[in-house]
């Protein structure tokens, strides 16, 4: 049953509520399972420019920290033209948000991407992290995650595999990644180095770690899902500043640059607001040797006092659209008062290079501090299309980030289900993207019958997302290219609601939309 997008502005709160998890004794307590003007192409022919107008979310040269409103232990990634990306879930499935600006990003909804969560893995889900690695089928995405039973002792890492090479999936169930080694774990990542795949977590000596503390592993991989051969510990909490609140190393991930391979991971308690990031260096030697990593003696990203940035850690490195920069993503509150929960938010900035080749992270800048995008991020606009008949905007019913999801009309509200964006695929056709999902207007079924229903679908390559905007009486028509039928209000409604559909084209103000 639809719901009008009026009062489906409380989406975000109707999203799975986030719950704290209990630790005992020396384990800290974690997260629970947390335009530029647009040319419009006919045939070839330039029919006119359309220039954001006020209510189009168009792309910005600065933005500011943090990118949600609340996110722990985040991952992102740009690939193929969007930014996606993770964090802990609240509950349920794990999520991905995608899009193609920072500041798009800020304004689009998690996607689920995997919910077949069985009995023994289906909670403490934390940490989800995304990458693109060789498989026995090519390249697929990787999904690597910690879950268990909701005992803290039966948290391991469990990782899903693409169908293809969208990020959004869809991901199947590849196994909990020890095997059939008994190895407690949390926090799973991936490096390659000198051509081989090594997977790096936070583990204990013993299943249980009761009276251990969590420290950073490394492990050969036979393939993206099955370790190979004994583990190797190569950093454990010996620094004071590894051991406020309690004794811990976690969250180990990857940072390459000139040849030379780094591990950044989590250190101290995450409840307190001396959570930071240490650094491990590789000297070049065998990995899996722990002499072949080099601990760093002081903090590599700490708290900032001055900029109220409290327990900053839990990372992920991406690099900027150009591949000339590269980025931090990471966590932190805002209060020192706050803690490992729902108060700790996503937030990004560039990193820079020692002369020696060293990372050099920074510190953490305050929230609302502007700060240049990205190097090489793409002009983009979103727009309203509105229809002439009705006064309504195109809208995505529910609303949600769903495929299938049929898309509407209704009164404009300036939110992100009701904004989209012209992908332009040369001759004169268009992908139209949603703000909300990163999803793309699709004729359902790849019908050509009239009275085929318009939805919301994962964008492929199909021409039953291909539209032209083709200009007429003033307006424009989106004309479908796999049948060359127009989308159109259903019965010429004028009512919150109304479904679109594919009709042969005609002349009437159905069928007629702006752009702003």
């Amino acid at each position: 049953m639809s719901i009008p997008p009026i009062s489906a502005g409380v989406e975000q709160q109707r999203r799975p509520v986030r719950q704290r998890l209990r630790r005992r004794s020396s384990l800290v307590r974690r997260l629970c399972a947390t335009a530029t003007a647009l040319t419009a192409v006919i045939g070839g022919v330039t029919v006119g420019t359309v220039v954001a107008a006020p209510g189009a979310q168009a792309a910005t040269a600065t933005f500011t920290n943090p990118l949600n409103s609340s996110g722990a232990d985040p991952y992102m990634t740009y690939y193929n033209g969007n930014y996606y990306q993770m964090t802990t879930p609240y509950s349920g499935p794990l999520t991905m948000r995608k899009a193609p600006t920072i500041e798009a990003l800020k304004a689009a909804s998690p996607v689920p991407v995997f919910s077949a969560h069985a009995a023994g893995r289906d909670r403490y889900v934390w940490a989800p992290e995304m990458h693109l690695l060789d498989g026995l089928n090519g390249k697929r995405w990787y999904i690597y995650y910690s879950a268990g039973t909701g005992d803290i002792e039966d948290q391991r890492v469990h990782v899903l595999e693409s169908a293809g090479t969208d990020p959004l999936g869809p991901y199947t169930y590849k196994g909990m990644i020890f095997g059939a080694n008994d190895w407690w774990g949390i926090d799973g990542s991936v490096v390659t180095i000198n051509g081989r795949l090594y997977f790096t977590w936070s583990g204990v000596p013993t299943p249980q770690w009761a009276g251990s503390d969590p420290s950073i592993y490394i492990v050969a991989l036979s393939n993206p899902w099955t370790v190979t051969g004994s583990r190797t510990q190569i950093s454990t909490p010996t620094h004071s500043w590894e051991k406020q609140g309690t004794p811990m190393n976690e969250g180990p991930v990857a940072l390459q640059h000139d040849g030379k391979t780094f591990i950044a991971y989590s250190a101290s308690a995450c409840q307190g607001p001396d959570y930071k990031l240490g650094l491990l260096t590789h000297t070049g030697g065998d990995p899996l040797n722990a002499s072949s990593w080099v601990k760093s003696t002081e903090p590599a990203f700490q708290r900032n006092d001055a900029g109220s940035v409290y327990g900053p850690g839990h990372n992920g490195f991406f690099r900027s659209p150009d591949g000339t920069e590269d980025w931090i993503v990471y966590h932190a509150n805002s209060s020192s008062s706050q803690g490992c929960g729902t108060t700790r938010t996503t937030r990004i900035q560039k990193i820079t290079w020692n002369a020696d080749g060293s990372p050099n992270l920074g510190v953490p800048v305050a929230t609302g501090t502007a700060l240049t995008v990205p190097s090489g991020e793409p002009a983009v606009t979103y727009y309203r299309l509105t229809n002439r008949n009705s006064g309504k905007v195109m809208d995505v019913q529910a609303p949600n980030t769903d495929n299938a999801v049929k898309i509407g009309q209704y009164t404009w509200n300036g939110k992100p289900w009701q904004q989209w964006r012209f992908v332009d695929l040369g001759n004169g056709y268009f992908q139209i993207e949603s703000l909300n999902s990163g999803k793309c207007l699709d004729v359902n079924n790849v019908s050509t019958a009239d009275g085929a229903g318009i939805i919301q679908w994962p964008c492929h390559s199909g021409t039953n997302q291909q539209f032209q905007w083709v200009a007429t009486d003033g307006y424009h028509q989106l004309r479908a290219r796999h049948s060359g039928k127009c989308v159109n209000v259903v019965g010429a409604s004028t009512a919150d609601l109304a479904l679109l559909e594919q009709r042969t084209c005609g002349t009437t103000a159905g069928f007629h939309w702006s752009r702003t």
